[in-house]
């Protein structure tokens, strides 16, 4: 049986967030942070902005209404730059606050395979990837110049044995500063591994999360990287990851209140309902998707398709004729889901699936509007 995956309502598989909803500014009569920003052409505007997880509201003071003559096509232009600069001075100013180092995206994901040749050639053949690092048990793939990789790892006997562990082995994420993440964590109570360096040089450390799922964080040297994307890869862009939870609270408390993701989208299979919860990471596009309301007997396939990574591409359609061509039509899709975007999904030999989804919505999401921008090429 395949269990279905994407967002969609006709389906039974996988999206979520329950925090307070965007206000979405139709005039510039509202509260604006940037106002100031704005003296020289006309004094104090106005706009509001909403954060998630029931922070205060944050409005500046001493704000007065625009005049009614103001250009009403030119107050869209300010409020749509109002918000995309207080996007990023939110994130460097939250940082600073916290005194938590930076954590800019997905450095790599680390999947579980049973057959390390086998799962090679799938990453290699259908999906276009180059080989950086390769032994008898362990393969690397880069996916983007910058940083992103993938790295396949054989099962441990305990794992594969066992039908309700996850494959998805660890999320790793970018920082510049690693030894100060690591203070950090053990100043708030965590206790994350010790400080290793990687054959490439990098440095990094592993914590565990609240429900036990391995988390990385790494920091890798510009001159380490130099690696150039091959051009059959059906993608360059790693967006997200996700991965079952069973206590949203619990894992928001790790990484929202302390690491300071951001929501990004929440939505569900009904338009009440959570059950894909997407986090931002703190200083970048990159996200987390909390899979919830997952049956706690979900057996090896059902988590195969939950605990999952995705692709980012400019056009779904194309990437799926690119894999037709290559022989490949085990995919499923491509579909617009629930939340807005056209994707489809593939499953490597051990049935971990690897999403190919569009960068920006084709459709208007459902259950809650996006609240942040969307990633890039």
């Amino acid at each position: 049986m395949q269990y279905a995956a994407s967002r969609s309502s006709s389906s039974a598989g996988v999206r979520f967030f329950a925090g307070p909803k965007s206000e979405t500014c139709g005039h510039c009569t509202r509260h604006c942070p940037f106002a100031s920003a704005f003296a020289s052409h006309h004094s104090n505007r106005r706009s509001n902005e909403t954060l998630c997880f029931s922070r205060p509201r944050i409005k500046s003071r001493g704000m007065r209404r625009l005049p009614r003559a103001f250009p009403r096509s030119m107050c869209a232009g300010l409020l749509l730059l109002c918000f995309a600069l207080w996007g990023v001075l939110w994130a460097s100013a939250s940082s600073k606050q916290t005194g938590r180092p930076r954590i800019t995206g997905i450095d790599h994901v680390t999947i579980y395979v049973s057959d390390v040749e086998k799962s090679r050639r799938f990453y290699s053949d259908v999906l276009g990837l180059t080989v950086v690092q390769y032994s008898g048990l362990e393969t690397f793939f880069r996916v983007r110049s910058s940083e992103q990789g993938i790295l396949l790892k054989l099962v441990p006997t305990e794992i594969r044995l066992d039908a309700h562990k996850s494959w998805l082995a660890e999320i790793t994420f970018a920082t510049d500063r690693v030894s100060d993440l690591r203070q950090y964590l053990l100043t708030h109570g965590l206790q994350p591994g010790p400080i290793q360096k990687d054959s490439d040089g990098a440095q990094f450390f592993r914590v565990r999360d609240p429900e036990g799922n391995s988390i990385g964080f790494v920091h890798r040297s510009p001159s380490k990287i130099g690696y150039v994307p091959s051009s059959t890869q059906i993608s360059s862009r790693m967006i997200h990851a996700g991965f079952v939870v069973k206590d949203l609270a619990a894992e928001s408390r790790f990484y929202v209140d302390l690491l300071g993701f951001r929501l990004y989208w929440q939505g569900g299979f009904k338009d009440d309902g959570t059950d894909w919860y997407e986090l931002q990471v703190p200083d970048g596009p990159d996200w987390v998707e909390y899979m919830l309301n997952i049956p706690a007997n979900a057996d090896h396939k059902e988590l195969g398709v939950q605990n999952h990574f995705s692709f980012g591409v400019k056009d779904v359609h194309a990437a799926a004729a690119e894999l037709r061509s290559r022989g490949y039509k085990a995919f499923d899709g491509p579909e617009v889901g629930r939340d807005g975007k056209d994707s489809l999904d593939t499953y490597d030999p051990d049935d971990t699936r690897v999403e190919i989804m569009e960068l920006t919505p084709v459709e208007k999401p459902c259950c809650h509007p996006y609240t942040a921008e969307h990633p890039k090429p």
